[in-house]
């Protein structure tokens, strides 16, 4: 991506996964543009290819011999003969039917996502797609006309069909979507306003409007990027839960960290080192007199052991990630020889199997976040702190309350990490027998994604709390920089009680607009 002219050039190398996410958190709805909105284009080689496979598809369109989706029905159906007068309905048809969700709208940035994959898998010139059909198509993304697509519909095979439908009825002029600014108009009104007409479909193009895991694969790509993120926030949360619980960084060596030479777990390390070097209270009990403790718990010693296993699994959902955004899923599929051909490359489970994994890793990483806030507040484990951190134990409560809810979000991240993906109910009158449930499992980890952001949040909270009554001991420079930035959008300090909800509030917005990250940069340099 051009950073100057914001523009992605589709067509000559896959999209990146930093691509996908750009493009589907532009323009968001109802508030002022974060930059230039971000522009989609195809490379002429990709409009010459959609061009050459597109013939391949009129020259079948007339053939006696059946081809399916060109000139028979679909799934159960696809015995049934279409006549040539009928097929441009077929088309309409197969569109209108299976635009059939339900529920809650998702997000538009999910939509975005699904609609930029799909664009990608037309521009590979495997789909046969009319050149005017994709330049629609095109059109209707760059003009932030976002069709609303619902919670349920996609079983996550032959595509997520349902999502895939509403955009592709939009295209046609019908149903509703929001406009750039987020307003919920009829779909023939938006695409008149950016000057886009609504396509007739011809045959093949409702197939391959449909037919791919693209709303799987973009919220995977959101959720690698936000967990890459989250990550980081838990270093700097777990080393400065170390340090306000009067723990140790000796068992961050990397020496000893090199013994085991798992790569994510020697990344998480080397960023808790950063965040504990120079501290005051650490160096209080440096010394072995100062310190009567053998070792610390597990949620301390073992953080870079937890979310080294956590970047690890990102690393290898990435990988998943970089294959799929390197497909050109359809059914049938025109080869790059010309023939017309049925596969099963819609099938999502290696996608729903990494969204699941995903789901696991981020329940795991909450679930330690929370053990190490609860020490805090507890007056057996917190080495000399106040019961629940509080000001006047007693008369004040403190965050006692703050770890229900952190508990009460682990809990449900626990329930979110039951893999979607093992599950399978058959569909279309048994043709479609086996289905991954892949959009199910990435809607999930979506929920389970911003749950633990607030128990990030929550841990910063009580440690930044926890730090400054060790006061007049000194902080690290980082966690003395991640306090500062907090205390930008919250209040950290010991007092009286206050609402915790605001307090909370405030710190889920630091960590999820990266100031805290962006503080301990400034404060220790890069942090993995």
């Amino acid at each position: 991506m051009d950073p100057v002219s914001a523009t992605v050039i589709l067509g000559d190398e896959p999209l990146t996964i930093e691509q996908v996410v750009a493009v589907a958190r532009s323009l968001p709805p109802g508030q002022p543009h974060l930059g230039e909105a971000v522009v989609v284009q195809l490379s002429p080689g990709a409009w010459e290819r959609v061009r050459h496979t597109r013939g391949v598809i009129e020259g079948l369109a007339h053939d006696t011999v059946a081809h399916y989706g060109i000139s028979t029905g679909f799934g159960a159906l696809a015995t049934m003969h279409i006549p040539t007068e009928k097929r441009h309905q077929l088309q309409r048809s197969l569109i209108r039917s299976h635009a059939a969700g339900a529920g809650p709208e998702v997000e538009r940035e999910v939509v975005r996502a699904l609609m930029l994959l799909r664009i990608q898998t037309l521009a590979t010139g495997r789909t046969g797609i009319r050149e005017e059909t994709l330049r629609a198509y095109v059109a209707m993304l760059n003009a932030g006309i976002s069709p609303i697509v619902h919670e349920y519909g996609s079983l996550g095979c032959s595509g997520d069909l349902a999502p895939l439908a509403h955009c592709a009825l939009a295209l046609m002029g019908e149903g509703r979507v929001h406009d750039a600014s987020g307003a919920t108009v009829p779909a023939a009104v938006a695409l008149a306003a950016a000057g886009i007409d609504p396509v007739d479909l011809a045959e093949k193009e409702g197939l391959a409007l449909i037919n791919g895991t693209d709303g799987m694969l973009g919220m995977l790509c959101m959720a690698i990027a936000d967990l890459r993120a989250l990550v980081t926030v838990a270093d700097l949360a777990a080393a400065m839960s170390v340090e306000g619980l009067m723990g140790t960084d000796d068992v961050f060596a990397a020496d000893l960290q090199a013994l085991r030479p798992q790569p994510g777990q020697a990344l998480s390390a080397a960023n808790m080192r950063k965040v504990l070097a120079v501290s005051g209270i650490r160096d209080s009990h440096r010394e072995p007199h100062a310190c009567t403790r053998v070792q610390d718990a597990y949620s301390l010693r073992c953080a870079p052991q937890v979310a080294g296993a956590v970047r690890d699994t990102i690393d290898h959902a990435a990988r998943v990630a970089g294959w799929e955004l390197a497909s050109a899923v359809d059914n049938p599929v025109v080869t790059l020889d010309g023939r017309v051909e049925s596969n099963g490359n819609f099938h999502g489970a290696p996608i729903a199997y990494v969204l699941d994994f995903l789901a696991i890793a981020a329940a795991d990483l909450a679930g330690i976040s929370e053990r190490r806030t609860d020490r805090f507040l507890d007056t057996s484990r917190n080495h000399g702190l106040n019961a629940f951190l509080a000001d006047d134990p007693g008369v004040d409560s403190g965050l006692m309350i703050a770890q229900y809810t952190q508990a009460s979000m682990v809990s449900e991240m626990k329930r979110l990490a039951v893999p979607a993906s093992v599950d399978s109910i058959p569909s279309s009158a048994m043709q479609e027998d086996h289905v991954s449930m892949g959009w199910s499992a990435a809607r999930k980890l979506r929920r389970s994604i911003d749950a633990l952001t607030q128990v990030l949040a929550i841990e910063l909270l009580t440690a930044a709390r926890g730090i400054q009554q060790r006061a007049p001991l000194v902080p690290s420079p980082v966690s003395a920089a991640v306090i500062g930035a907090l205390d930008e959008v919250t209040r950290t300090a010991p007092g009286p009680d206050r609402v915790i909800a605001d307090d909370i509030a405030g710190a889920v917005l630091a960590v999820a607009d990266g100031s805290v990250v962006a503080a301990a940069e400034a404060a220790a340099g890069h942090l993995n």
